[in-house]
């Protein structure tokens, strides 16, 4: 898949994953799906779901570190301020030739464009938070979190293609 594909893929998995609510509670299923899948697989991840007002779930798993953290908050920074998943949004500079910073204005203190930056978006409202994975590569993070999406709003196919 090439970059104006990946980048389509991506926009088109945004669309789909759109919830009716969330919550306290929404945030905490979510959060503990991802969990739960990200422990089959022996994944040294943080999870971090929040809004722009506080964190609704955070969890370290065995193996994951200070860094994921920190990578998990700028992932999520991202998706906060373009409204797109942090993949996305990388992919998206790399395709105009813009870096980052300083032409993308994100600074690398506060933002990281690689995958695991997902929008939480309600129907009728849009993004009201973010869901950030860091541990595994860009697409494994993603991954975790559309899966779960998917499930939870019974979408059969939304996975990347190869």
């Amino acid at each position: 898949m090439n970059g104006n594909d990946l980048i389509a893929a991506l926009l088109k998995q945004e669309q789909a994953l759109v919830l009716d609510g969330f919550d306290e509670l929404a945030a905490y299923e979510v959060g503990e799906a991802i969990r739960v899948r990200a422990v089959a697989r022996s994944a040294p991840v943080v999870i971090d779901i929040r809004t722009p007002a506080r964190r609704l779930y955070f969890a370290a798993l065995a193996g994951s570190s200070a860094d994921n953290e920190d990578w998990a908050r700028r992932k999520g920074n991202v998706v906060m301020r373009c409204h797109a998943s942090s993949w996305r949004v990388g992919l998206q500079l790399e395709a105009k030739n813009r870096p980052q910073w300083p032409d993308g204005g994100l600074h690398p203190r506060e933002f990281v464009t690689h995958g695991g930056g997902f929008p939480v978006q309600v129907k009728g409202v849009g993004v009201i938070g973010a869901i950030a994975v860091s541990g595994l590569p860009s697409r494994d993070d993603h991954g975790l979190i559309t899966a779960v999406l998917a499930e939870r709003l019974g979408i059969a196919d939304v996975q990347l293609g190869s």
